[in-house]
């Protein structure tokens, strides 16, 4: 780790990420404990956040902070979009909760992503009746009331539907009852914020996944031509949002979701995490890339490439400066599989290339 303790000698984060360039290759998350160990050890590192559902997030939090719970039964319910299988994160809990155990100055685990899956959203009903109690267990003037957020949100199947994301027909998202719902989301918010420093921790976050769970509803049936480009820059404000009320964090998501340079994907583009909290922090957010040479599944790059540049002159698993790299190059093909090959050199500080994925 000293090509990482040389590169942070240059620089000190309060927002320090590391990208992956695919979710489905167990060394990406293996090489993030070990940065991750270090960081804590050598650097004082405090708190990690992986791109997982904020809310969920929390029971791993209680998990490896005061030891409640089922680890099996926290790992499945504790991670969205099946994260909680890999045996990297497992880990990574445990030795969170071993870290952790008699200690003052304890390591926090959060997820930053909204309460989103790959393909669907929730119904906003849970989030909004929670904000709503956590309200009322402190204030006298709370707006609206449980049962008519219950009644408004219906079942909670008409919202979850994978079939809305391909189709906008099927959302339900601009229905009378959703805009009432994104207003009474906007009323919490705002008793919220006007009570604040009267409040115990935890109100802010359901407050921003209330609003941004609605908006991205909305967004769903959205007649737009861009209306996957906005759905993702909507996921990745929301995640911008939860960052930002992180400081001197770990972060490890997705390339896409962290490089100070729009994201690209499936013909959509939009702004996402890394440029929206890189515009309000600076050079306080510093981003580092990850990519690999050759896998199982996939041969070394073709010649010519970004990634063929960076397996000949690139360590194995050492971070390097970006700067010097050429940012014309271009990336490999993917895979097809998940796989999204790094091409925003610009946007990166530092890099580190896996010889093996």
């Amino acid at each position: 780790m000293q090509s990482l303790d040389d590169f942070l000698s240059r620089r000190c984060p309060d927002l320090l990420g590391l990208g992956e360039p695919t979710h489905w290759a167990e060394a990406f998350p293996l090489f993030r404990n070990k940065v991750f160990r270090h960081l804590v050890q050598r650097h004082g590192y405090r708190s990690i956040a992986l791109e997982i559902d904020c809310l969920a997030a929390r029971r791993v939090d209680r998990y490896v902070t005061t030891g409640e719970g089922d680890l099996d039964q926290v790992m499945a319910t504790g991670f969205s979009h099946g994260f909680g299988a890999f045996p990297a994160n497992r880990a990574l809990v445990e030795w969170l909760r071993e870290y952790n155990t008699g200690r003052a100055d304890q390591v926090r685990f959060h997820g930053f992503d909204g309460p989103l899956e790959m393909a669907s959203a929730p119904s906003p009903r849970g989030v909004l009746t929670e904000l709503h109690n956590f309200l009322s267990a402190h204030l006298d003037d709370v707006p609206s009331d449980v049962a008519t957020i219950e009644r408004l949100a219906g079942e909670d199947r008409r919202w979850e539907d994978e079939a809305v994301m391909w189709g906008r027909a099927k959302s339900i998202g601009d229905s009378p009852d959703a805009r009432e719902l994104r207003l009474i989301a906007d009323d919490l918010s705002g008793s919220l914020d006007r009570a604040r420093p009267g409040l115990p921790d935890g109100g802010d976050l359901l407050a921003r996944t209330a609003v941004g769970l609605c908006r991205y509803h909305a967004l769903m049936a959205d007649p737009a031509p861009d209306r996957m480009s906005r759905l993702g820059a909507q996921r990745d404000a929301m995640m911008a949002g939860n960052l930002l009320a992180l400081p001197r964090t770990f972060v490890s998501a997705h390339n896409q979701h962290l490089q100070r340079a729009a994201a690209a994907l499936m013909g959509a583009r939009w702004w996402n995490a890394g440029t929206q909290v890189a515009a309000r922090i600076g050079e306080r957010y510093v981003f580092i890339a990850t990519d690999f040479g050759s896998s199982d599944a996939l041969p070394a790059p073709e010649p010519g490439t970004l990634q063929a540049y960076l397996a000949a002159h690139l360590p194995d698993r050492e971070v390097v400066e970006t700067a010097g790299i050429d940012t014309g190059l271009p990336p490999r093909a993917g895979d097809g599989r998940g796989y999204v090959p790094f091409d925003a050199v610009a946007g990166a500080d530092g890099i580190a290339f896996l010889r093996r994925g």
